[in-house]
């Protein structure tokens, strides 16, 4: 799991430190450093508060070029040309999702496409590969990146591959695994703010979902898609996205379980589109549409990983009224909600708006304890999401040379003075 920002490593902490230093010293902001590494803002702020490890020579090297200095002034204890190579430990290996893009880059199977038959490899039961997905899935959920590009790495080209090696009697079946092992890697992506990625994951899931011949699945990939473009700041193509989505399923006369909750969850994900463009009609009007398939669902599902139901749903109206700026609503909504039996996602993504909307009112020490608590659960959401970021540095802001240790240790952590 990676590092909260209290317990990171000592010499990642110091090697982020002289990264920042050697960049603000050269006059270079954040925006620019990083896109000269093809990396985000949002990773390398985290590089320079060593929550993010870097780990590989290849990456240290590059980082050192950049700055026109040597790897050893960056990390000491780094191996030169002559010196042995150490292999950094388990718990220190990077979180990013740096292989799992690579991965995403170019056709995901070309060697299978132009292997012969015969040399495809073997391949695993379906019910070993159904269970790596379902793991890629607990991963995410959780916000163990690291593992999840670990478990990606190797599970998606043996998807991949078998997915056009099969004889036939199992392909719709893996196509459908296929699908959801993309959408896993968009919600993952999403976490990390690497949105792009997110999109072409999607677009993916979207692709191996037809093919499985499971249209509920297209649309749950879209619902991913829709998120992308959220944080792509694309308002319009996630409102397409969207609307498209639940026009169709609004066409079907299925009023199964299973195609509520997709449609639901494309209700509150277009309420999200709304409230970002400050559409208050029509961001609640999403959200009353939601309600009332989650009161016909009666209870708490996890359908399609979209854990629709009706907490869900109050979760997402907190948000929207946080978004919308009536705190008022938020704090009255969200402080009666019961979110313990959802994923530490959703749980930490509650905290956080609640944190958004006790500081929206002044109320620094119960935004504090939101925030905390917040990074505590689902510490990306604190160290990626940029409204968190806003709201920690409101609150150092307002609280001026009376802002407490603990307010401005999270500004560090959370890097939300830069």
């Amino acid at each position: 799991m990676k590092p909260s920002g209290k317990d990171v490593d000592p010499q990642d902490r110091a090697f982020g430190q002289r990264v920042q230093r050697f960049r603000k010293d050269r006059g270079r902001t954040q925006a620019e450093f990083a896109a000269a590494l093809g990396k985000t803002s949002s990773w390398l702020s985290q590089v320079e508060r060593g929550v993010q490890p870097v780990q590989r020579m290849d990456l240290l090297q590059q980082i050192a070029d950049e700055l026109g200095v040597s790897v050893q002034q960056l990390r000491p204890n780094a191996p030169t040309a002559d010196g042995p190579s150490q292999a950094p430990t388990a718990q220190s290996l990077s979180n990013d999702l740096d292989e799992t893009r690579r991965l995403l880059s170019g056709h995901p199977a070309l060697q299978t496409l132009l292997a012969d038959a015969d040399d495809s490899g073997p391949t695993r039961a379906l019910d070993l590969l159904q269970s790596d997905v379902e793991d890629l899935w607990d991963l995410t959920h959780a916000g163990h990146l690291a593992q999840v590009s670990t478990l990606a790495v190797q599970l998606l080209p043996e998807l991949e591959r078998t997915v056009r090696t099969d004889p036939g009697e199992h392909q719709a079946e893996l196509y459908l695994l296929l699908s959801r092992a993309y959408q896993a890697l968009s919600a993952a992506f999403v976490r990390q703010d690497e949105a792009d990625a997110a999109w072409v994951a999607a677009d993916r899931a979207v692709l191996a979902a037809e093919r499985s011949g499971n249209p509920l699945h297209v649309c749950a990939s879209v619902f991913r898609m829709v998120q992308a473009f959220v944080r792509l700041r694309s308002l319009g193509q996630a409102e397409h996205a969207a609307q498209t989505a639940i026009t169709a399923l609004g066409e079907q006369s299925s009023q199964s379980p299973e195609s509520l909750s997709v449609l639901g969850s494309l209700h509150l994900a277009l309420a999200l589109v709304r409230a970002r463009a400050s559409a208050r009609t029509e961001a609640k009007e999403e959200i009353a549409k939601a309600r009332v398939i989650a009161a016909q669902l009666g209870e708490n599902r996890n359908d399609f990983n979209l854990e629709f139901g009706p907490v869900n749903v109050e979760i997402q109206a907190v948000s929207t009224a946080v978004d919308l700026g009536d705190a008022g609503e938020a704090l009255d909504i969200g402080l009666t909600i019961d979110a313990g039996e959802l994923s530490p996602e959703r749980q930490g993504r509650l905290l956080m708006d609640l944190g958004r909307a006790h500081a929206q009112r002044r109320h620094g020490g119960e935004a504090l304890d939101c925030l905390l608590r917040a990074e505590t659960i689902a510490p990306e959401i604190i160290q990626t999401h940029q409204a968190a970021r806003a709201a920690i540095r409101e609150l150092v802001l307002v609280a001026g040379p009376n802002a407490s240790r603990e307010l401005l240790a999270l500004a560090e952590r959370a890097d939300a003075l830069a």
